[in-house]
């Protein structure tokens, strides 16, 4: 029960308060016999509430991030695919929701998150890896997925100071963050079955609350989706992803397929 309280610390408020985690960072291709390329930049944020639960904790949020020209770091509308030479639409991240049920004891046995004490310094690690059916099956999508298997890791650091979690009146850990991730090209790149990933390198921090969010990122969020500046008020789902996202807006709008 220790590491599932404190991860919920970390990275919510034990006490239900909003918590904003935003990052930044770049995305670079990975292809055989080509680079690696600085492909994009990237930037998010995500918005989650800690609701104690029988048994555990349901972690509800919502996030939002968007792909980056690499140089100017503007938030990009097409991009030019230098590895087909066609130029396609963006397709953001807008999901909604990202809910997560996190059991004291689940069926892999009690909640874990490893950690190492570094001097003055806690860092927690969470290692997310993924296969599942792609919903976009190749038949049905062949420009946008290259298999009918989703395979990804999403790879999570949190950087906490010891006195903070230590100490259990500190219900909300102030930390810093770190995310990789390694997965298959973005539906919209229209890549088809081409062999190669995609690695996103990014680093974040818990705020202070959405005020501290970049004044672009901000602006953007407010124009196009303002509900992604709260978390969900209750449990929902299923979760929303760049692939589920995708499917959705395929269906209406040709030019991504």
């Amino acid at each position: 029960m220790e590491d599932l309280v404190d991860m919920i610390r970390v990275r919510a408020d034990l006490a239900g308060s909003e918590v904003v985690l935003w990052w930044t960072g770049d995305v670079y291709a990975w292809a055989p016999d080509s680079g690696p390329h600085h492909i994009y930049g990237f930037e998010g944020v995500n918005v989650a509430r800690a609701v104690a639960v029988e048994g555990g904790y349901e972690l509800l949020t919502r996030e939002a991030a968007f792909y980056l020209d690499p140089r100017s770091r503007e938030i990009l509308d097409q991009w030019d695919n230098k590895f087909t030479g066609e130029r396609v639409d963006v397709l953001h991240v807008w999901n909604d929701p990202v809910n997560q049920r996190w059991p004291a004891d689940g069926p892999y046995g009690p909640f874990r998150v490893p950690r190492v004490r570094i001097g003055e310094d806690v860092i927690f690690n969470t290692d997310v890896l993924l296969a599942y059916p792609s919903p976009l099956p190749v038949a049905e999508f062949p420009d946008n997925s290259g298999s009918d298997t989703y395979r990804a890791m999403e790879l999570f650091q949190f950087f906490t100071r010891a006195t903070d979690v230590d100490d259990p009146e500190v219900t909300d850990v102030p930390c810093t963050l770190s995310w990789t991730r390694v997965a298959p090209w973005l539906p919209w790149m229209r890549m088809a079955d081409r062999p190669g990933a995609l690695v996103y390198h990014c680093r974040g921090a818990k705020l202070a609350g959405w005020a501290e969010v970049p004044e672009r990122t901000r602006d953007f969020v407010a124009e196009h989706g303002p509900q992604y500046a709260h978390a969900p008020e209750a449990w929902s789902g299923p979760n929303e992803t760049s692939w589920t996202y995708f499917q959705k807006h395929a269906a209406g709008n040709p030019s991504f397929r």
